[in-house]
């Protein structure tokens, strides 16, 4: 039987060392957060490029799609090499694109070094500190996961105006390496701090309590329960929608309300507070009302937004602020409702394996979704009937989590 008072972290017995470990995750997910300031970047490349709305979105569709799918294969070797390594190697794969990028002359060179290379890094780290704050904290997972996951969605708050800082003094492309060098560098620190628990280790004063329900779902793999599908949906129409947000919210901020780019970037910035909230809210959230209750609120509050996006016109900045504050905070409440979900109805032994096989549904979301809303701008003329879709989605999301999400 393990001591669990000689556990040390940092210097300090383990139960209180470890939210270090929280922290010092969320620094590592800020910095590859960068991704959701890419709405910053896509006028100056549209005009550099000469592109749509549909192809300055590329990069980030494929990114994202890169993000999914290469975080499942992460979550099966993640005990075999070591979380310390598989962190350095996400920040190097994902700095050699950033850097990679700075050299692209088009738009489809600027999607393989952009989407696939540094997608496939972020893909690659993601996952570990999550991991990593889920093993550490048993006894209250919702909140050690949002926790952690705040740093990725207040990543735009100092990245955003960063990077358009960085673009009117040096330039789109010059603005990738200077990203690229210095979030490398700031994730190879971290990666040597970060450790999971020793087998057997939990908080003092802690007892596992095992339900019938996730007994029962520890016996057979997570894609044969009915449970793992209805999470599966709920997820893909929560990132769907976030992720259409997210992409779109400076354009919109121009086109539909009118302000000035400079305005708009801000708004992006504003917009990453609620983005970090909505990870440590949700995650509290769905620990006290279970992934059912928790997902039910950010349907109905997305629902809410949409509704105001489609009667929105220019001038009416209050009701855009309100409507996309709600769009990032339920994007970040998914960050934390999917992973905390799967730790309550599945075996959290398996937490990373079953997460990153859950996890492909932000993919689905994340291709789908920002897909669809430069189609539809591109078609159409204006991103107001992108939230059409959304409004749709959020009601089938509350129909799925109150009749099938169920632990």
């Amino acid at each position: 039987m393990i001591n669990r008072q000689s556990v040390q972290l940092f210097g300090l017995p383990a139960a209180k060392g470890r939210w270090f470990l929280i922290a010092l995750g969320s620094v590592v997910l800020l910095c590859l957060g960068t991704v959701y300031s890419w709405s910053i970047f896509r006028k100056p490349l549209e005009d550099l490029f000469g592109i749509s709305a549909t192809q300055s979105l590329l990069p980030f569709t494929f990114l994202l799609v890169l993000y999914a799918l290469l975080m499942p294969i992460t979550g099966f070797y993640l005990k075999r090499i070591g979380v310390g390594k598989i962190t350095a190697i996400g920040g190097i794969v994902t700095g050699v694109g950033y850097i990679l990028s700075s050299l692209t002359t088009n738009i489809f060179f600027l999607t393989i070094t952009y989407g696939i290379i540094a997608g496939a890094g972020v893909g690659i780290a993601y996952g570990v500190p999550l991991a990593v704050s889920a093993q550490w904290f048993p006894d209250r997972p919702g909140l050690a996961v949002g926790l952690t996951a705040v740093g990725f969605g207040l990543s735009p708050l100092v990245t955003a105006p960063l990077a358009r800082v960085l673009i009117a003094t040096y330039g789109v492309l010059p603005t990738f390496t200077i990203l690229g060098i210095s979030l490398t560098a700031i994730i190879l620190v971290i990666s040597t701090t970060l450790k999971l628990p020793p087998p057997g280790w939990t908080p003092p004063g802690w007892t596992p309590k095992v339900s019938n329900q996730k007994s029962g779902n520890q016996q057979k793999p997570i894609w044969e329960s009915p449970l793992f599908y209805a999470l599966w949906f709920c997820y893909t129409i929560g990132t769907f929608v976030g992720l259409s947000a997210i992409g779109i919210s400076s354009p919109v901020a121009e086109e539909i309300i009118q302000l000035d780019a400079t305005t708009a970037a801000i708004t992006v910035s504003l917009f990453a507070v609620f983005n970090g909230i909505g990870r440590p809210l949700f995650g509290w959230l769905t620990d006290r009302l279970q992934p059912k209750g928790a997902a039910t609120i950010s349907y109905i509050l997305i629902l809410i937004a949409s509704i105001l996006m489609l009667n929105a016109t220019e001038g009416q900045t209050l009701t855009y602020l309100v409507a996309f504050s709600l769009f990032w905070l339920c994007l970040g409440g998914w960050l934390a409702i999917a992973p905390t979900a799967t730790l309550k109805l599945f075996d959290p032994h398996d937490y990373a394996k079953n997460y990153g096989i859950v996890f492909t549904a932000y993919g689905t979301g994340a291709f789908l979704g920002t897909i669809a809303t430069g189609q539809l701008r591109d078609l159409f003329g204006s991103y107001t009937v992108a939230f059409y879709p959304t409004a749709i989605f959020a009601i089938a999301g509350i129909i799925i989590a109150q009749l099938k999400l169920k632990s």
